[in-house]
């Protein structure tokens, strides 16, 4: 079940509301003219990203690792 509160309450009491929210973990609606438009919720910290692996499965092809990416003759040491 989730809470209501106006868009002008929450701009008040804010900060407060974080803080119930980091206690209680319950959503907060809140509304502009009685009409929902914003859903406050906990964030789900059971699921950490890890970045080892994110990349996994991104790169479809790629034929000899080990060639350059450039032809020889495009490489210059002095920058011409």
């Amino acid at each position: 079940m989730s809470k209501f509160i106006g868009a002008a309450e929450f701009r008040n009491s804010c900060l407060q509301l974080l803080e119930q929210l980091s206690h209680d973990g319950e959503a907060v609606t809140i509304t502009k003219r009685g009409e929902p438009v914003a859903i406050l919720s906990p964030v789900d910290r059971t699921s950490k990203v890890s970045l080892f692996g994110a990349m996994a499965g991104t790169v479809l092809r790629y034929d000899n690792p080990f060639s350059p990416t450039l032809e020889p003759e495009a490489w210059s040491a002095i920058g011409a």
